[in-house]
């Protein structure tokens, strides 16, 4: 690798640059992805499935979970009681109403 002086060279120069090592990063990023896929999809041959078979095998049995609560200031606003509060819920909770009575 050639030794770079950043001191003597011009933004224009300088930004090229930047973005020659951004190009890079992405695509080494790719070459790896595509290196872990190929490694994946030739351990999943080995047991007899495909990669997208294991995939699919997991997200196939999650569904979507019916809304559980809802928010009577905004009727279009619903939660199903998993992941993160949405900030409807929590400024309710936080004002005394209890999550019973946001249920739907």
């Amino acid at each position: 690798m050639s030794d770079l002086d950043f001191d003597t060279m011009s933004l224009d120069e300088l930004k090229r640059l930047q973005k020659d090592l951004d190009r890079a990063i992405a695509n080494y990023d790719d070459r790896r992805k595509a290196e872990a896929r190929r490694d994946l999809e030739e351990k999943a041959r080995e047991y007899g499935f495909s990669l997208s078979e294991l995939v699919e095998a997991k997200t196939a049995k999650l569904g979507a979970v019916p809304p559980k609560y809802l928010n009577p200031s905004n009727t279009d606003q619903v939660w199903s009681g998993r992941g993160r509060q949405p900030a409807w819920f929590r400024e309710a909770h936080l004002a005394g109403t209890k999550p019973d009575d946001l249920k739907i």
